[in-house]
């Protein structure tokens, strides 16, 4: 599998076989995916890999912690800016209509079972794998972007392996649940979380291909 084929085929898997992961296949990924683009070299990015008893008792806490605290709480970080407009609006409105009343037949209106659904999202869509990114906090957007470069050449190195992945921002609002349970340190706060695994070909959500602007909507090109 070459780089286009890996990034044509890659999705956000929402629904996972329990078949196991070999470790040592993701230790290899991972530590091929350090060769990612740091601006100063200075890899900012931190993981962790839960998978077997661990990955277990914080699915059991996240079932717990869903229904006490369903608005999650105090975000250090907002997935979505304040205050978003056109077309970011749009593109967001018609993923979820193509998920949720396409895909899952799950009407707008039905909020009970959307948030049923999006509660699938902590128990990482019954993948046998997690991993957590975690960032210094002196670090800044630049970092940041350096981080989801190393996260896409992860997916991408899993994709030619044959392992699939769902990239979980959703994470960053139960922050302060899951950095007790990893144990992170004070300096260290958790960006996202992904969900790896081999993709259900059954479960009907992974029957989702988001759309993507043409090219003519986000680049320009000058004097060429």
């Amino acid at each position: 599998m070459d780089v286009s084929e890996a990034l044509a085929t890659r999705r956000s898997t929402r629904g996972f076989l329990d078949t196991p992961v070999d470790i040592e296949l993701v230790r290899s990924v991972l530590a091929k995916a350090s060769r990612a683009p740091s601006g100063g070299n200075l890899q900012p990015w931190h993981i962790c890999i839960l998978g077997g008893q661990p990955l277990v008792e914080l699915k059991k806490i996240m079932a717990q912690r869903v229904v006490e605290s369903p608005d999650g709480e105090k975000q250090e970080y907002f997935v979505y800016p304040k205050g978003m407009m056109a077309p970011y609006t749009a593109r967001r409105v018609q993923f979820a209509v193509d998920l949720y009343e396409g895909c899952l037949g799950i009407k707008r209106d039905d909020m009970d079972r959307r948030g049923k659904w999006f509660a699938r999202n902590f128990q990482f869509f019954g993948a046998p794998l997690a991993l957590f990114c975690s960032v210094d906090r002196v670090m800044g957007a630049p970092q940041w972007s350096d981080m989801g470069m190393y996260l896409q050449s992860v997916m991408l190195l899993l994709k030619e392996s044959g392992i699939d992945s769902c990239p979980q921002e959703c994470w960053g609002i139960y922050t302060q649940t899951v950095s007790r349970f990893l144990e992170l340190p004070s300096n260290l706060m958790l960006f996202c979380g992904m969900a790896i695994g081999y993709a259900d070909p059954h479960d009907p959500a992974n029957a989702l291909i988001t759309r993507r602007a043409p090219l003519e909507e986000f680049v320009t090109f000058k004097g060429v």
